[in-house]
């Protein structure tokens, strides 16, 4: 319990993969957020609620989770077009057999960061065969200042 937030009125509650961080170049989105309470948070800013409400429910349903919706996303797809022109990168957690000094082989979770086309390269069944988990959404402050209503 924190007395601190109690005492200044806020209420927060943890849940894994489902935040919103800022700094300086980029907007950091936890996967498990469905479109409609990233629309709904007031930590989002209005921008990028716009873009969302604008354009990527053009093309998406607003129950779809950022996971999901970037699981499966092509380069056919309008969202694609969307993402891309938001520079957007996607935090990736992978499971990689790793030998150890004496031979043996143990599974490791890895991280990584990839590019919107690195990520779409990689097609639905290698994603399921590596247990790639898709954990957070990066989207550059810049590209969302120039991305036009």
């Amino acid at each position: 319990m924190n007395l601190f937030k109690e005492a200044k009125g806020i209420s927060t509650t943890y849940e894994p993969y489902k935040y919103v961080m800022n700094d300086m170049g980029s907007i950091y989105l936890g996967a498990k957020y469905s479109y409609e309470e990233l629309l709904d948070n007031p930590d989002l800013n209005f921008k990028l609620r716009s873009v969302i409400s604008h354009y990527v429910l053009k093309y998406s349903d607003k129950e779809n989770t950022l996971e999901s919706e970037f699981y499966y996303l092509n380069k056919d797809n309008g969202l694609y077009d969307v993402f891309n022109e938001l520079k957007v990168r996607v935090k990736v957690l992978e499971n990689k057999e790793k030998k150890n000094l004496f031979g043996k082989t143990s599974t490791v979770n890895t991280e990584r960061v990839l590019s919107l086309k690195e990520l779409t390269d990689i097609d639905t069944d290698t994603k399921k065969g590596e247990g790639m988990v898709i954990c957070e959404v990066i989207i550059s402050k810049l590209a969302l200042m120039s991305f036009t209503i």
